[in-house]
C-alpha cells in the first residue's frame, strides 16, 4: 500500500489562492513556489490520508478581513504587502486542504465548492475510514453546527 502524497492537493490550494494575481509570470511563479513549501513544511506532520479529516482544522486556510499567515508568509518573501494581497484575494476566504480533497468557502454564507477529489485508498484503510468521525471543520460548516440558523449547501467545480 504507497503512502498518498499531498503535492496535489497544495497545488490545488496553491492555484486558486494565486488565479487572482495578474502581475509578472516570474512573480507569480515566485509567489506559488513559496506557497507550496510553505504548504508542505508547515503541514508535514498534519497529514493524515487514512483519516482524512483528522488535521482538518490545522490545514484550514482562513482570511477573516485579517491575511492567514500562511499567505502572508508567501507574500512578504516577495516583497507583496499584505494591502496588495487584500486587493487581490477576497476578504472573506476559507480553505480546506485535506488528503484527497480540496475545498473552499468565500463568505462567511457561501457555498462550499469542492475543487479537488481524488481518489481514495481502498485498500487495508476500509475499517479506519469508516470509524474515522467525519466531523471536520469543513463538515461542521457543511451541515451548520457552527451557525444553527444558516444552511450551507455544496456545490462542485469541476474544470
Amino acid at each position: 500500500m504507497g503512502l498518498h502524497h499531498s503535492e496535489t492537493e497544495y497545488s490545488i490550494a496553491e492555484q486558486l489562492l494565486t488565479s487572482g494575481f495578474f502581475f509578472l509570470m516570474f512573480t507569480w511563479n515566485f509567489f506559488s513556489w513559496n506557497l507550496n513549501q510553505i504548504f508542505l513544511y508547515h503541514y508535514k506532520h498534519h497529514w493524515f490520508p487514512l483519516m482524512p479529516s483528522k488535521g482538518s482544522g490545522y490545514r484550514c486556510i482562513r482570511i477573516n478581513h485579517k491575511m492567514d499567515p500562511l499567505i502572508g508568509k508567501a507574500a512578504c518573501m516577495i516583497g507583496l504587502s499584505h494591502e496588495r494581497l487584500f486587493q487581490l484575494l477576497p476578504s472573506e476566504l476559507t480553505l480546506w486542504v485535506d488528503p484527497f480533497e480540496v475545498s473552499y468557502r468565500i463568505g462567511e454564507d457561501g457555498s462550499i465548492c469542492v475543487l479537488y477529489e481524488g481518489p481514495q485508498q481502498q485498500s487495508g484503510a476500509k475499517n479506519t475510514i469508516a470509524l474515522e468521525s467525519r466531523s471536520s471543520c469543513k463538515e461542521e460548516w457543511r451541515i451548520g453546527r457552527a451557525s444553527p440558523s444558516k444552511s450551507y449547501n455544496m456545490m462542485t467545480v469541476s474544470s
